[in-house]
């Protein structure tokens, strides 16, 4: 097995891609050990001093570290984490996962914003290890989990605002801007 590492817009963020499937559909955060109880990999990765948020997507793994840890000491111990969980056959969820389907009787403008979100900006931002999530649309504010590599990157605002707010206002009138939520 050869696990690959690259970099991320956010410099405490490293995206790891194992060259096999790391979930089969949707993704999982987790920003401690106790959160991170449902995988065993992340578990296994929490382990490891300095690592603060993992976040686990279709194909790769990305990690957060600790801002005055060097990657180079990190870095051989995740490869070995990774490397030794796929080898071995381990899950990387204990239970099924699954994504939280939309609710039925959305409106349309919800379902449009979803489905622009879904199309546009999640493959845009998952190539630089990260995932942003639909949370809600109240009084014209469109309201944005980030995860991964997003979570606390220095560039996240400029791409909220400059962005992904720009985009959802040009295709749906409605929105008048877009906000990270915890």
């Amino acid at each position: 097995m050869f696990v690959q590492s690259e970099t991320t817009p956010n410099p405490l963020t490293l995206k790891f891609i194992p060259g096999v499937p790391v979930l089969g559909n949707g993704t999982a955060f987790f920003t401690s050990a106790e959160a991170a109880a449902p995988s065993p990999l992340a578990e296994s990765l929490f382990k490891i001093s300095g690592i603060t948020a993992i976040f686990l997507g279709l194909d790769f793994i990305t990690v957060t570290k600790e801002e005055d840890i060097a990657w180079d000491s990190l870095k051989p111990l995740i490869f070995n984490c990774i490397m030794d969980h796929f080898v071995a056959g381990k899950p990387v969820m204990r239970e099924a996962h699954t994504v939280a389907p939309s609710g039925e009787n959305e409106s349309e403008i919800v379902k449009h914003i979803r489905e622009l979100i879904d199309t546009r900006v999640r493959p845009a931002v998952a190539q630089d290890g990260g995932d942003i999530i639909f949370r809600g649309f109240h009084d014209g504010i469109v309201e944005l989990e980030l995860h991964g590599s997003c979570s606390g990157c220095p560039s996240s605002t400029m791409t909220l605002k400059n962005g992904i707010e720009n985009m959802l206002k040009h295709y749906v009138p409605e929105v008048i801007a877009v906000e990270a939520v915890a």
